[in-house]
């Protein structure tokens, strides 16, 4: 059924074809090795578990095809891979560490030319659009929970004939689809929202061009960047639920911003209005902080966001973070647990300093 809401894309995408006796759910595909004449050729080259989950992503996203990669970095990595030599492009000066120091990397290297802006300031973004070849966009940030003007941006950036890719991991496809604002991908950690319960590392690209997906594809197939078929459907049965945990972890946030902005130990929240992530600073230097995520019964004091469960950290506890992100801001991924246990949780371990 086409057009579905994404509700029920979320459930119906990458099934199996409906005839009498076919199973509900595509099956694991264990192979590395396929005779020969197939579609498939060999392991590095496809799999029918990876393309189930790939076109569960490409419904969501309202996009024509998904490539699944072994995490999200690969998927970045193979975005950049395609840009030539020295290409100027713009991206954030504040966002997720790993893309962060990768284009740090590149920038020192010559290997390519970054723009770092703040992204949440149209005229700068603009500004530094002029000869530049590639916009990589985040928004929210991550964990500054910068918000960018999506739809003007990359307006913008198509009018100058530029690629746009978008790390929508935050946001989700519930929020916003980079696609239909104009974006050439978009891009997930499916390692977070889309998964959604802390057991594996994927990610995904979604494209509306078919020559573009035949050069991601490429790239995946010579880097070897590829998706176990075991974490692939995992993922994939993730999926089914990630409407239903998404917004009852954004409901918890909303809830939870107030009392947080109210409490005399935090300052400085960060919530865009939007998603399951708030970040925010505690009055209190790196000790205190660091107590404070220690200290939480509930809460899991461990990187990386997006489960059923409620994790925090302080983030500037790893090398690859920023140095504009203060040594005390938390960055709280809420869970699906009742808000009352949430909010008890907060605020013993805030007592903490």
């Amino acid at each position: 059924m086409e057009n579905q809401r994404i509700e029920s894309a979320a459930i119906t995408a990458g099934r199996p074809a409906r005839t009498p006796g076919a199973p509900l759910n595509t099956a694991i595909s264990l192979n590395s090795t396929f005779a020969a004449g197939g579609a498939i050729g060999y392991g590095r080259f496809g799999n029918e578990s990876w393309h189930s989950l790939e076109d569960a992503i490409t419904a969501l996203e309202a996009g024509d095809s998904t490539l699944a990669f072994s995490s999200g970095m690969a998927a970045i990595s193979a975005v950049f891979s395609l840009l030539p030599h020295g290409a100027p492009i713009v991206a954030s000066d504040q966002g997720y560490s790993g893309s962060m120091a990768l284009l740090k990397k590149y920038h020192e290297q010559g290997r390519l030319e970054v723009r770092f802006v703040d992204i949440a300031n149209t005229k700068d973004v603009f500004e530094a659009l002029i000869g530049a070849a590639f916009l990589w966009l985040e928004s929210p940030t991550n964990p500054g929970l910068e918000v960018a003007e999506m739809a003007v941006i990359i307006g913008e950036a198509k009018k100058r004939n530029m690629g746009v890719a978008v790390d929508n991991t935050f946001a989700t496809p519930l929020n916003q689809r980079p696609l239909e604002m104009g974006a050439d991908i978009s891009m997930h950690s499916v390692t977070k929202y889309l998964a959604g319960h802390s057991d594996v590392v994927l990610g995904s690209l979604t494209v509306r061009d078919p020559a573009l997906h035949s050069r991601l594809l490429e790239a995946r197939t010579l880097l070897g960047a590829i998706p176990g078929p075991f974490e692939a459907w995992l993922a994939l049965r993730g999926i089914r639920t990630f409407p239903l945990r998404f917004k009852a972890a954004q409901e918890n946030a909303k809830a939870l911003v107030p009392k947080l902005k109210e409490h005399p130990a935090i300052h400085n929240l960060r919530y865009p209005g939007f998603g399951a992530i708030i970040s925010f600073e505690v009055k209190s230097d790196v000790a205190g902080t660091d107590r404070v995520c220690e200290s939480s019964t509930l809460i899991t004091n461990a990187t990386s966001l997006g489960g059923v469960e409620s994790t925090w950290e302080r983030r500037r506890r790893w090398a690859l973070e920023s140095e504009s992100v203060s040594e005390n801001l938390i960055r709280l991924s809420v869970g699906c647990e009742h808000i009352d246990d949430i909010w008890d949780d907060i605020s013993k371990a805030l007592s903490a300093i």
